[in-house]
């Protein structure tokens, strides 16, 4: 192919539709080349509005010597309009003054009869749609697609669209890549010209390289050096361990370098890169082979889909928060964990590559103001590559103060207030066992949470791991972290860390908190839907957990329906067992599928989650949006 910036269209990927409120407009998008962009907004029946994205408006950062991120950020001249539908296009303007709207250089962004885009900025949260965990090669159903043909249905109507999607992790698997994808992402880096690197503590020197390795598909294990102290690190990474009972982590294929992960989120968010690639399949054995063209099938369906995923993304506001597969499997689980991996500059590396893309990709367009200052950062990085990529120290003490970087979460002051929890980053390490599991927040940023709370009637709060789960699944984690094996069955919840689970359940009976909470949770690969009352408080607050996984990711299904059958029985009403958790303060309810066998109450099939509030911010719909068309409400 012809690799010159003439023979690529100039937007790759977007626009995506962030953070919108009356006063901004948050837009992200990918172009080959630095773009002379006007945004125009067509207000209701006001005027429409004409900006010219100038460096205030538009922040272009070069990502290779083809790729061109742009983020823009527009304040209107006048507060937008609430529940009224706002259209909007991005014109490409030429040398000549010549105009080009997104109908002309993305008409797969347009619903039949759309000229351009539009949106809704609601004036109360009172329905979203939410999911997590979109696995590529998964080979369920994608429930971004199923979201996107929901919409259709339901945005004729203003005060029927959601006010948001909320994608609460793993919007994609950095560290569970097919091999297909791979193939693609490294077509693409060569497309695209996107910026090498060097790499310390591996086999290879630098990204190319790591790119013509042998072992650079489905044998990334073998990049270590073979160093006896790098033999945790290397299962830590790229081991593959068999978990039994939740996930078989496939990390053969985790991506390393920054253009990598770039590459990833152009190709998991838009159909047009795919269009300007031919990937070849590499040398493989035949078992590898076997495996590359089963994973092929899965893609190219997923492939197929990409452009409903790409309209959904332009036309409903998108906000987003990192779980572990963003950056790399059981992320930050144990003081052990850390200590390893941030121990050896090849596994820091890949870990703030993925968090400087997760910048760029995913966090930015959450809270601009709040991440100036790591984009400036990383804007000055990307302004100083040399002949050899990235230069290595200035990436390095980029990266580094990214893993130090604390402002992750987010709040909207909206109506029900929206609160965006980092469960990640600012873990309360066990201070019994470093192999123990750390809490999913430390004690400061709990007390930070409480504080978001305080005097408000209602809340909406994100956390990518269920605050309330299933009492069985989090009694065998309980088990395996006894024996010293939390990594082996992904032992994250609120409750492994008497600490994190004390002072939340805590901040619930506080009596100056809300009296309604609805916990959005993803994560788990099945979803389903708790109410949960304080016990013998009658006026005391009311907590619905919904959780909604995967977008494109399932549980194995005869072994989840041996666990909530046994949750069924072990933890009914009466069973003593409840006295040895710690919500044994509270009554948990479990809402029943709607489709569901006698007794089920946990549903695994891909899709995405809706839910509709009343007035008072309680849940009056929850339904799974099935990625086969068909939808489960929860009663």
């Amino acid at each position: 192919m012809d690799s010159t910036t003439d023979s690529l269209p100039d937007v790759l990927a977007g626009p995506l539709l962030r953070r919108t409120e009356p006063g901004g407009v948050t837009l992200w998008l990918v172009a080959s080349r630095a773009l002379d962009l006007t945004l125009t907004l067509y207000p209701g029946d006001a005027p429409a509005e004409c900006h010219t994205l100038d460096a205030a408006a538009c922040r272009r950062l070069r990502l290779g010597t083809r790729a061109w991120v742009h983020l823009i950020h527009v304040v209107p001249d006048t507060p937008l309009p609430c529940d009224e539908r706002i259209g909007y296009d991005l014109h490409i303007v030429d040398a000549d003054g010549n105009r080009r709207g997104i109908a002309d250089w993305a008409p797969h962004l347009l619903y039949p009869g759309q000229a351009h885009p539009d949106f809704v900025i609601r004036g109360r949260i009172d329905a979203l749609l939410h999911g997590s965990c979109r696995r590529p090669h998964h080979p369920a159903g994608d429930g971004m697609a199923r979201a996107d043909r929901w919409f259709a249905e339901h945005r004729d109507e203003p005060h029927e669209r959601p006010a948001l999607l909320m994608l609460t992790g793993d919007q994609i698997y950095a560290d569970d890549v097919a091999g297909p994808m791979l193939v693609a992402i490294h077509a693409l880096i060569r497309r695209l010209g996107l910026y090498g690197e060097t790499l310390e503590g591996a086999v290879v020197g630098d990204s190319d390289a790591l790119f013509a390795h042998p072992d650079t598909y489905y044998h990334r294990e073998r990049l270590l050096p073979e160093f006896e102290s790098n033999e945790a690190l290397r299962e830590r990474f790229f081991g593959g361990v068999n978990k039994p009972i939740f996930t078989t982590a496939n990390a053969s294929n985790h991506l390393i370098t920054f253009a990598e992960v770039l590459a990833m989120y152009l190709l998991v968010w838009s159909p047009v890169p795919w269009r300007l690639i031919a990937p070849e399949r590499p040398h493989l054995d035949a078992t590898e082979a076997a495996r590359y063209a089963d994973e092929q099938a899965v893609i190219e369906a997923f492939v197929a889909d990409l452009p409903a995923t790409a309209r959904l993304l332009a036309q409903l506001p998108t906000l987003m928060i990192f779980d572990d597969h963003d950056v790399t499997d059981d992320w930050n689980l144990t003081a052990a964990w850390e200590e390893t991996a941030y121990g050896h500059p090849f596994s820091r590396r890949i870990i703030g590559n993925a968090l400087l893309a997760y910048l760029l990709c995913q966090g930015w367009g959450n809270a601009p103001e709040q991440l100036a200052g790591p984009m400036t950062a990383l804007e000055a990085l990307l302004a100083n590559v040399d002949d050899a990529g990235l230069p290595a120290a200035e990436h390095d003490r980029v990266a580094g103060e990214l893993l130090r970087f604390e402002g992750w979460g987010y709040t909207l002051a909206s109506s029900p207030r929206l609160v965006v929890l980092d469960t990640r980053t600012r873990r309360w390490r066990s201070e019994r066992a470093r192999h123990r599991p750390s809490g999913l927040m430390d004690w400061e940023a709990l007390s930070e949470f409480q504080q978001e709370l305080l005097d408000e009637a209602s809340v909406i709060v994100v956390s990518a791991a269920p605050i309330f789960g299933v009492k069985l699944i989090e009694g065998i984690q309980r088990v395996f972290t006894w024996f010293g094996k939390p990594l082996l069955v992904d032992a994250e919840n609120w409750m492994a860390h008497r600490g994190a689970a004390s002072v939340m359940l805590n901040i619930f009976r506080h009596r100056r908190t809300p009296g309604n909470y609805v916990i959005l949770s993803g994560d788990v690969h099945y979803s389903f839907v708790y109410e949960v009352r304080l016990r013998q408080r009658e006026h005391g607050p009311h907590i619905w957990q919904v959780t909604s996984s995967g977008l494109k990711n399932t549980f194995p299904d005869t072994l989840l329906d041996w666990f909530d059958r046994l949750n069924r029985w072990l933890y009914a009403p009466w069973s003593p067992l409840n006295l040895f958790t710690k919500r044994r303060r509270m009554h948990v309810r479990p809402l029943v599928p709607d489709r569901a066998k006698a007794g089920e109450r946990l549903w695994n099939a891909s899709g995405i989650g809706y839910v509709r509030l009343d007035d008072r911010g309680r849940p009056r719909d929850v339904v799974q949006l099935g990625s086969d068309g068909r939808d489960t409400g929860f009663h």
